[in-house]
């Protein structure tokens, strides 16, 4: 079976949104990049192992979030690092969601979250949730605090 490839369309940012995504995430690298001339075309990069095409030559204004990327975090220390560097010059939404300089959707979640939303007993899971939908970034001692009623 081949990989699934992500591909982000944009405007003209792709060289751009290429060299801030690597800056980010760990363990990424810059493919291959194809040019038209002296533009840039599209950059193929590694983030974190997995593989992305950045495209140049959208024509609509905005990226929408229906479509976006987990970034799943071990620690709050963690969260608390890629929402700060997904974050500048973009903005911030709810539960853990953002949208970045280039318009691009994230969810940045801790480690616990899904077995907090999901507890069999329905009253933690509730005020687990509803710690949550009182957040912006998430922050996992919070929501385990919440969960337990303290």
């Amino acid at each position: 079976m081949p990989a699934i490839k992500n591909c982000l369309w944009f405007r003209t940012e792709a060289e751009q949104a290429a060299e801030h995504y690597l800056a980010i995430f760990p363990s990424s690298r810059v493919v291959q990049t194809m040019r038209g001339g002296d533009a840039v075309v599209a950059v193929e990069v590694e983030l974190d192992g997995r593989p992305f095409l950045l495209l140049n030559g959208r024509r609509s204004a905005a990226f929408t979030d229906a479509t976006s990327f987990v970034v799943p975090c071990a620690t709050q220390a963690e969260v608390d690092r890629y929402w700060a560097a997904l974050t500048d010059g973009g903005e911030e939404g709810q539960c853990g969601w953002l949208v970045d300089r280039f318009g691009v959707s994230w969810q940045v979640v801790p480690d616990g979250l899904t077995e907090l939303l999901f507890d069999p007993d329905p009253a933690r899971a509730g005020r687990a949730m509803q710690a949550m939908l009182s957040m912006r970034k998430l922050d996992i001692g919070a929501l385990r605090t919440a969960a337990t009623g303290s």
